[in-house]
């Protein structure tokens, strides 16, 4: 196993801040690093909602992410999923491997790192809140399942979002975006342990 690089970044939700990752191990990265404003794709979204579909392989009860369909699957018994349109990360911040939840949350808040509120006002001239409460205007929309390795929580995150343009676009710094509608449906769903597999 190679050794982990710390040089992984976060963007939580809508906003454009990096902030350091901790190390992932386990974990593939593809680095082909761009531009914090020029990163986003411009392909156009093939989103077309939730929907069950057969699906071959994986066991009932886990979540399987498609990075290149921009696709999350919860695997269902009797060969088939459920399929979630996702935004996932953008060029340069894509990453591959196994996790699990760690834990879920409510309306989470939102508490940008340092590193990420300095970038912010050097790069943007914005100040970043300390903290923000969550909330239908917080980037991590209505749910987080926040994703773990062993006891270390990755700092990615499965969460909702209030820039729902951005579905089926990569956009982030490998957290996995839904629609705050279908974030919920899958929290419901999903218990604390439950599998996780970035492709």
């Amino acid at each position: 196993m190679k050794r982990p690089d710390r040089r992984l970044f976060l963007l939580s939700g809508a906003a454009l801040a990096l902030g350091s990752l901790p190390a992932l191990a386990g974990t593939k990265r593809h680095f082909n690093f761009t531009s914090a404003l020029g990163g986003a794709s411009t392909r156009r979204s093939t989103y077309r909602g939730k929907r069950i579909v057969p699906y071959s392989g994986g066991r009932p009860g886990e979540i399987v992410i498609k990075t290149r369909e921009r696709a999350l699957y919860y695997i269902l018994p009797g060969g088939k999923a459920i399929r979630y349109g996702v935004g996932v990360g953008r060029a340069g911040f894509t990453w591959s491997g196994n996790a699990y939840i760690g834990r879920k949350a409510k309306w989470p808040a939102w508490r940008p790192p340092a590193e990420m509120i300095a970038r912010e006002l050097k790069q943007y001239g914005r100040r970043l809140p300390d903290v923000m409460e969550g909330g239908p205007r917080n980037p991590l929309g209505a749910r987080a399942l926040y994703l773990y390795q062993g006891k270390r929580d990755t700092m990615y995150r499965i969460h909702g979002t209030n820039a729902p343009q951005t579905i089926g676009r990569a956009v982030s710094s490998g957290c996995i975006r839904m629609l705050n509608e279908e974030v919920i449906d899958l929290y419901n769903r999903v218990k604390p342990g439950t599998r996780v597999k970035v492709l």
